[in-house]
């Protein structure tokens, strides 16, 4: 087995420094490695120790770059080069890289016509590859959509099931949410759209703690993910997108071009973590890490991999 490198991890660069820095691909600098990135939370860092693991078994060098921060930072790392591949979501990509409404998206399709999941995936896979040579590979079942989640408590006392009837009384509440939910399209700025919501105040802190503030009672409302495991362990409400602002949030690896000519069995090795990864699955893995047990991610990614054949003997 090949023994990886962790070549950053937390990496705090803007994009446009990141671009400067890391403008030529990082098996061209001479680190022949497959240089794995991800985001800064408890997915993606499974994610991505899934994705190192599995290419280390089959000998691939790889190096890892993991905790990198935001979709802004993550997706400039891999466009510079300075990561070879990370995963991200259909519906992150959509609308915050490609900045594709998902109003435009047909949201009822007529029959024999692809599904919206379908529209969504191939949208972003045609303008990744377009627009950055960025290859997208086989998206996963589980859908880790964006949503509002309450206390149980919380959402009886106040009858709401909806996030509409969650807007009538935005204004004296706090939502707890990552640093970028303010100023994404999706985020707060949908929020206003869609449903005219205006929050008392926004507590943005790092994704790892939202539930923590909640819990706590710094925040009647937190910004959860759908696989988010804290959902189900904590008993809270996931209020109903009514007015459909989310769209499907599908995760794949998305890789660069010339990485994969690099190394083409990639994507197959890839491809066979994504068909395993639904919704039940992936939020059961994130509660290992999250919950009382408080898995590694590495530890928990290893067990998956080795219960579903993927690391060889």
């Amino acid at each position: 087995m090949v023994t990886r490198r962790t070549v950053v991890k937390g990496l705090a660069v803007t994009p446009v420094a990141g671009a400067a820095l890391f403008a030529v691909p990082v098996h061209v600098l001479g680190q022949d490695t497959v240089a794995i990135g991800s985001k800064n939370f408890t997915e993606q860092l499974i994610l991505g120790e899934m994705y190192a693991q599995r290419l280390e078994a089959l000998g691939l060098p790889v190096s890892t770059s993991l905790n990198l921060g935001g979709t802004a930072v993550a997706h400039e790392a891999l466009v510079a080069g300075e990561i070879s591949l990370y995963p991200e979501y259909t519906g992150t990509a959509l609308t915050v890289i490609l900045e594709i409404p998902i109003a435009s998206v047909q949201a009822t399709p007529e029959a024999g016509a692809a599904t919206i999941d379908e529209q969504v995936y191939q949208l972003v896979a045609d303008g990744y590859l377009d627009q950055f040579d960025l290859v997208w590979l086989d998206e996963t079942p589980f859908n880790n959509t964006q949503a509002l989640a309450v206390k149980r408590a919380f959402a009886e006392e106040q009858g709401i099931s909806t996030i509409s009837e969650l807007a009538a009384i935005a204004g004296d509440l706090t939502i707890v949410a990552p640093s970028d939910f303010v100023e994404r399209p999706d985020g707060l700025l949908g929020l206003q759209e869609f449903y005219g919501m205006e929050f008392g105040e926004v507590l943005s802190v790092e994704p790892g703690i939202r539930y923590q503030a909640l819990q706590e009672d710094q925040a009647e409302v937190v910004l959860a993910f759908g696989t988010d495991g804290q959902v189900a362990g904590f008993d809270l409400v996931l209020l109903e997108d009514d007015l459909s602002l989310w769209p499907p949030y599908h995760v794949a690896p998305v890789v660069r071009q010339d990485v994969l000519d690099a190394y083409p069995e990639l994507a197959d090795a890839l491809n066979e973590i994504a068909p395993l990864l639904t919704d039940e699955v992936m939020a059961e893995l994130n509660w290992r890490v999250d919950g009382d047990a408080g898995e590694e991610p590495a530890d928990v990614a290893r067990s998956f991999l080795e219960e579903n054949g993927l690391l060889g003997e």
